[in-house]
């Protein structure tokens, strides 16, 4: 996999962290401490910046009280379209869904 390819994926995950964030009403901040990281570096997530451990993975999942498979849900697809695209894409209802069942 090359570098471009492998950046477009941390974008990509980084959109649907912040997409996801939003919805359930954290701020950039609050959600940072719920995960147990600095707000800077969850600034670099959401970003794309930033190469994930899975430890953090994991954090960003529970936190958001959602399975590793709802969180990666579309990031194949994400990745796969054009910047602009990704940015204004919304999280998906099934996940939103699974959220307000629980």
């Amino acid at each position: 996999m090359k570098e471009d390819q492998l950046k477009l994926f941390l974008k990509a995950l980084g959109q649907r962290i912040r997409e996801l964030r939003t919805a359930q009403g954290y701020s950039q901040e609050g959600f940072a401490d719920k995960c147990g990281v600095h707000r800077t570096f969850m600034g670099t997530i959401e970003r794309g910046e930033s190469n994930l451990s899975f430890h953090n993975i994991l954090k960003v999942a529970m936190t958001l009280g959602m399975s590793l498979a709802d969180l990666f849900q579309d990031i194949e697809e994400r990745a796969q379209t054009r910047p602009e695209q990704a940015a204004t894409a919304r999280p998906s209802i099934r996940s939103i869904e699974s959220k307000t069942a629980r």
